[in-house]
């Protein structure tokens, strides 16, 4: 594919692009919009993203390996100090930095903090305004300005990562950007991701879409065990980790109503995506400091940080 028997390039390309942003900018749906299929959890809940999960999209010969980081904030924990750390560490030796901003709630106080970095860092910059098809033109168009005299990005694009305005030319963009050279992953791949973590994050979702504001960030969602079974089908357990009593309560739900519906949803979601029938178990556990755990960060591929 990238390299004949002589070991000569045969013109394909590949490169890193890291996607930051403040929290729920976007990016991880703007993510699975570029690959084409989904790779990365999305909710409306601020900052679920944790591992550095990478989506793989592909245009032409070029292969464009998209590092999405978690959402940049003030961290106050352990667990946030790694997130944030990730991500950074998911914008080193990137051929471009992709700062995706939304650009109906600004988020400013964690927008501004951010640039301000980015300004001092010498990777090729894009701005990438989201959510445009909520927004005004006018706008539009003044924070563009605003914002490209904050930073020097090479290029500024509008789009809407729901809809999928502007897509398609971003990923032109890029695909133009990325250096000569073999690809980092085999064709049919789209994420460096295990399929184990993948659908731990699967369920993570339905969490946060189901139970919104009645369950608080401090929950997870622990891979136990992701079995192939001999008539094609998977078997995945997988424990929910809260912090309370009262959050294992909220979890379940009346008569196990509530649990039910959310391994029925992740189940579905997960047998669509791996294209094989899926035999999900999953078991709330409460664990008090579970964020302190070190087993939690080596399974979310995050680092220790003190």
């Amino acid at each position: 594919m990238a390299d004949n028997e002589n070991g000569a390039d045969t013109g394909t390309h590949c490169g890193v692009v890291a996607v930051i942003g403040a929290p729920n900018a976007g990016k991880s749906t703007l993510v699975n919009a570029l690959v084409g299929q989904k790779v990365a959890i999305t909710s409306p809940k601020a900052q679920t993203t944790r591992a550095r999960l990478l989506g793989i999209a592909l245009q032409g010969e070029t292969q464009i390996v998209l590092a999405d980081t978690p959402g940049i904030f003030a961290p106050k924990r352990r667990l946030d100090r790694a997130m944030v750390s990730a991500a950074w560490e998911g914008a080193e030796a990137a051929d471009a930095i992709m700062l995706v901003v939304d650009s109906v709630k600004l988020r400013r106080h964690e927008l501004e903090p951010l640039i301000e970095t980015l300004a001092g860092r010498k990777e090729r910059k894009l701005l990438v305004l989201n959510k445009v098809d909520a927004s005004k033109k006018e706008a539009l168009l003044v924070l563009a300005q605003d914002l490209s005299a904050k930073a020097d990005f090479a290029e500024i694009f509008f789009v809407s990562a729901l809809s999928g305005d502007g897509v398609p030319e971003l990923k032109s963009a890029l695909a133009d950007m990325m250096p000569e050279g073999p690809w980092l992953y085999p064709e049919d791949q789209v994420s460096d991701a295990s399929q184990r973590l993948l659908a731990a994050e699967v369920t993570r979702e339905q969490l946060y879409l189901q139970l919104r504001d009645e369950l608080p960030y401090d929950s997870a969602v622990r891979p136990e065990a992701y079995r192939e079974n001999e008539d094609g089908s998977v078997e995945i357990r997988q424990q929910i980790v809260v912090g309370r009593d009262t959050q294992k309560a909220i979890v379940l739900g009346k008569g196990g109503a509530r649990i039910k519906a959310i391994g029925e949803a992740a189940r579905k979601e997960l047998s669509e995506l791996l294209g094989q029938k899926v035999h999900l178990f999953l078991h709330v556990k409460v664990e008090e400091n579970w964020a302190e755990n070190r087993e939690f960060y080596e399974v979310l591929g995050l680092d220790w940080v003190k």
